[in-house]
């Protein structure tokens, strides 16, 4: 299978506490680390990790940070399709609680590939899934030359804007940020999925039928729960894009998300090819 993504970089660095400070206090780390991350760089390392092969389209600063990052997704083994942006490369910090729980702060401006920019668009047409969380609206339309087409909720004006017709949606149920109204779209998505965590989640597709999906087991103790997100929608437009029936390509994606949290990092414990 070949698989792409649409998304932002955002060099994160990762702090473990015992629990996240309240106003006005000091949370000591004595674990620390730093890597590419973000919604779309989590989401193509695990369609890569599933497919053998993710192209990713994004965008980075013209800093140290940015070229710091472009080296890493390559050695993640993405085949990395960057435009260069004058400034800063987005950068954020992360709590991770003993929990498993993540808390998130994100520094500068999200940055995001474009359809002017001059980059391999063409490749598209030979992509069985495409899954995409930020980009413009003439990127979605080219992302639309691929088979099967996901997009996070996240971008809802995005959706709307490019009008094209999609797949899927995904988006977490306890996330205002994330809230699916398909009112907005001039066409309903094919299929529609709302996570709400260790509770599972719930879809509905275009032909009216709906349901519930359960959560999968992880392969061992939380231990983090960033990324777990993304890891589940790459997993569905894996799943949909080698031609899953929606129950089996929503197993497929809540078992990417057990795998996510049992492992530190969006990639330590990533599902494999072999394990699905």
């Amino acid at each position: 299978m070949r698989a792409a993504v649409l998304g932002h970089v955002e060099w994160m660095t990762f702090g473990l506490v015992d629990r996240l400070p309240g106003s006005g206090e000091i949370a000591h780390s004595l674990e620390w680390w730093e890597e590419p991350a973000g919604g779309g760089t989590v989401a193509a390392v695990q369609l890569q990790r599933l497919a053998g092969h993710c192209a990713f389209f994004t965008a980075l600063g013209e800093d140290a940070v940015g070229e710091r990052a472009h080296l890493q997704l390559e050695g993640l083994g993405l085949r990395a399709h960057v435009a260069r942006r004058p400034g800063q490369t987005r950068r954020g910090f992360t709590f991770i609680e003993a929990s498993g729980e993540r808390t998130i702060t994100t520094l500068g401006e999200r940055l995001h590939a474009r359809a002017d920019d001059p980059l391999p668009w063409d490749e598209l047409e030979e992509v069985d899934c495409v899954y995409v969380c930020a980009a413009d609206a003439g990127a979605l339309r080219l992302a639309r030359r691929a088979r099967v087409l996901v997009a996070t909720s996240r971008v809802a004006g995005l959706l709307a804007e490019a009008d094209v017709r999609l797949d899927a949606v995904v988006g977490s149920a306890s996330d205002p940020a994330e809230r699916i109204d398909t009112t907005t779209l001039s066409e309903s998505p094919t299929l529609v999925v709302r996570t709400e965590g260790t509770r599972g989640g719930s879809f509905e597709t275009v032909e009216g039928r709906s349901g519930r999906y359960a959560a999968a087991e992880p392969p061992g103790p939380m231990v983090d729960t960033y990324g777990a997100g993304d890891v589940f929608a790459a997993g569905l437009a894996f799943a949909l894009g080698r031609g899953d029936d929606v129950e089996e390509a929503l197993a497929l994606a809540a078992r990417c998300g057990a795998w996510c949290v049992a492992g530190r990092g969006p990639y330590g414990r990533s599902l494999t090819a072999e394990e699905a």
